[in-house]
């Protein structure tokens, strides 16, 4: 009887459709078609106009070019001291910046209790990041070059970038530390660790990928700035004689000789120009990826 009662029930069993199983719907073709063609326009897009950059560029771009300074007695003409302000502007704003950025997503995200405070702070950064950069550069000459005489310096200008890159590594900092599970502070606190100490130890390792990326994109914002430094920067491309002094004279980055080079019509100049900016974003994008992948593997360990 159970035999048969088993066989009963197994042929009473409804029928059931397979998830896997798909409709053809004309709609969903339709957007997947219309999904990959705005993907591909994306693409072609990108591609297009990096290869006409260096289609125009890379002739231009020589050793001399790169490792010489413009000089009409000693004729020369070249972007090393445009260079050189680069790396000084992205050395000097990240120094001011990451304490501010990391320090404060840490106390949005660790410290501050949720609440009006909390959320004005949050809409101010948000605010913040959506200024246009032009306006940073105007308040940076106004108020650390003409009030707090800084002047036209390099000084001047990280001091502007800071304002415009804290919102990026805020964010993305405070984005970082929310990933951390809850498990990790309740057992580092459970086991009598201070919470600073839980904090330096567990939770900014942990975050550490996340806030490597946020930093290294905040460079790529520094490298590609151009109207803030206008007004803040200068435009000088003299290699320094001081390695602290420099940061007190005007400085020019490479975009700033990218627009002087074009307001003079210098189109080839200004094309090897931007194959240089193209190859260094494009490789702080990739070490962006690798720092990022490197942590993930180490915290999986």
């Amino acid at each position: 009887m159970r035999d048969e009662t088993a066989v009963l029930e197994v042929n009473f069993i409804p029928e059931k459709t397979s998830i896997c199983r798909k409709n053809f719907r004309l709609s969903d073709a339709i957007l997947t078609g219309l999904i990959y063609l705005c993907a591909g326009i994306a693409m072609l897009l990108l591609i297009g106009i990096m290869g006409y950059v260096f289609v125009r560029g890379i002739p231009n771009v020589t050793w001399q070019f790169l490792s010489t300074v413009s000089s009409t007695r000693a004729g020369t003409f070249g972007i090393l001291g445009n260079i050189v302000n680069t790396l000084y502007i992205v050395v000097l704003t990240l120094l001011i910046a990451t304490p501010i950025g990391v320090g404060s997503a840490i106390y949005l995200n660790e410290y501050a209790k949720p609440g009006k405070l909390v959320r004005a702070i949050e809409f101010t950064t948000e605010t913040l990041s959506g200024i246009p950069s032009i306006i940073f550069g105007l308040f940076g000459m106004v108020f650390f070059g003409n009030t707090l005489g800084l002047g036209y310096s390099i000084l001047t200008g990280a001091l502007a970038l800071t304002l415009m890159i804290l919102p990026v590594i805020t964010r993305t900092t405070q984005e970082a530390l929310k990933t951390v599970p809850d498990s990790y502070r309740t057992g580092a606190l459970g086991i009598g660790a201070t919470k600073w100490y839980m904090i330096r130890t567990i939770l900014l390792p942990s975050a550490m990928p996340g806030i490597l990326t946020g930093i290294i994109l905040a460079i790529g914002r520094i490298v590609g700035e151009s109207a803030a430094l206008l007004f803040t920067a200068g435009s000088g491309y003299y290699l320094p004689r001081n390695l602290f002094s420099k940061i007190f004279e005007s400085g020019g980055t490479l975009t700033i000789q990218l627009y002087l080079f074009m307001q003079k019509a210098n189109y080839d100049e200004a094309f090897a120009v931007a194959v240089v900016l193209l190859v260094i974003v494009l490789g702080i994008n990739a070490l962006a990826k690798y720092l990022s992948h490197k942590f993930n593997v180490e915290i999986e360990r």
